[in-house]
């Protein structure tokens, strides 16, 4: 296609929709696409990049262009660019900003990874509650503020101190002369800039805000966390979650722009580990030899017990991991998900248990049918309460939950699932060892 059809084409797509066949492309077909847009639009469309394609990008460009993409952005889209790029080349970025710029970049840079103060967006025009509706429309009039900065506005005192919030739609529609302080809501939610920005995310999310306030240690107001910050937040977190969830780290980049050696590298220390704790299993194995060679049907069922004891313990760290996320339970409450798990676990294995005992008794006799029955419903018990209780106790020491879900579970519980399995076949089966 030629230039002039392919510029047609991207006329016909709206920034949204650009941005995502953009992320689809290599760095330098990126950059070929990015260069027939408007001014206007690839800013709009640059916005709208994840950060590592925003960071491929101003490598294809000249020094002039990258600081005039870079200037565009939102002061906490800003900062987020430049803290995952090389330190020389985030000081050389920041070397180019206005003054204005670099100290207000600068300053959010200096909050800790991942805190509500890095993510936030600065907002330097507040109200006084002092101030009627009309004083505070035009305190806001001439201001370069973009839509997302003033659909709640921050009261403060003449110290700064927040006092309560405004909705901008409160403040259009009300009589010219209505004081500040009948408007405002002073029952306000709000975090402090070093305060875990999942955490405030989240709380975005379960009270319903279009924004929340970030302070520091003295309540005085700061900057906002917008709601589609708030979103992009919640997005990594459960995209790190699923990562982990299933075996991998995360990427930290989109999937097609990672090299196959990134993938194989995030994939292959897990793969590692679990080979390592899958030894256990092989040891089990090992121990009870002689009673595999006894009662060799005992094999047969080897894939069914740890089969159904992994996937009954993925099922309740899956459960756990996310009520942890959402902020449904804490490591305090182990007793209670202990003795909610046993149960469930109990519940599911006597339901399996009484399905597959007439089976199994039925073609080869009712011994083996109890032990696969017990067997069935100890390791669903025990497979709840090792998938309910690892993640509490990961959250606890400070390791993200996800990481003790799935693979680690499942392979822990393969090995234990093995020992009751033999241990309860010697019991039942001892006439036949």
């Amino acid at each position: 296609m030629d230039i002039v059809d392919l510029q047609t084409g991207l006329g016909e797509l709206t920034t949204v929709e650009i941005a995502e066949e953009m992320s689809r492309l290599g760095s330098t077909d990126q950059a070929v696409l990015f260069r027939l847009l408007d001014k206007d639009r690839a800013s709009q469309v640059f916005e709208y990049l994840d950060v590592a394609h925003q960071a491929e990008l101003l490598d294809e460009f000249r020094e002039g262009r990258s600081a005039e993409l870079l200037l565009d952005l939102p002061d906490d889209d800003r900062a987020q660019l430049l803290g995952e790029m090389p330190a020389k080349v985030a000081a050389r970025m920041m070397a180019g900003l206005p003054e204005d710029r670099r100290q207000v970049t600068a300053q959010l840079l200096g909050y800790p990874e991942e805190s509500a103060g890095r993510v936030m967006t600065p907002v330097p025009t507040v109200i006084s509650a002092d101030s009627t509706r009309e004083q505070a429309l035009q305190k806001l009039r001439g201001r370069d503020l973009r839509n997302r900065d003033i659909a709640v506005l921050a009261v403060t005192d003449h110290t700064r101190h927040l006092v309560g919030l405004v909705n901008l739609s409160t403040l259009v529609t009300s009589a010219a002369d209505t004081p500040i302080a009948e408007l405002m809501n002073k029952e306000t939610h709000a975090v402090n800039a070093t305060d875990d920005q999942e955490k405030a995310a989240r709380l975005v999310q379960e009270a319903d805000l279009l924004a929340l306030p970030v302070v520091d240690d003295e309540n005085r107001f700061l900057g906002m966390l917008t709601v589609d910050d708030a979103m992009e937040i919640l997005e990594e977190e459960v995209t790190e979650d699923a990562y982990r969830a299933g075996g991998s780290e995360p990427l930290e980049q989109p999937y097609l722009t990672a090299t196959v050696f990134h993938l194989a590298r995030k994939r292959g220390v897990w793969l590692l580990v679990l080979i390592l704790t899958a030894v256990l299993t092989v040891n089990v194995m090992s121990f009870f030899e002689a009673t595999l060679a006894s009662v060799v049907v005992l094999a047969t069922f080897v894939p069914m017990i740890t089969g159904t004891g992994g996937n009954a313990g993925s099922q309740a760290a899956s459960s756990v991991v996310r009520a942890l996320a959402v902020d449904e339970v804490q490591p305090r409450d182990i007793g209670r998900v202990i003795w909610r798990e046993v149960r469930v676990g109990l519940l599911l294995g006597v339901f399996l248990g009484a399905l597959i005992f007439p089976f199994i008794s039925l073609i080869y006799e009712w011994r083996i049918g109890a032990v696969m029955s017990l067997t069935i419903i100890c390791i669903c018990a025990w497979a709840c309460i090792v998938g309910g209780v690892l993640p509490l106790v990961a959250k606890k020491i400070g390791v993200d939950p996800a990481v003790f879900s799935t693979p680690v579970v499942s392979t822990l519980v393969d090995a234990t699932g093995l020992v009751i399995y033999f241990s309860i076949a010697q019991v039942i089966l001892a006439s036949m060892l």
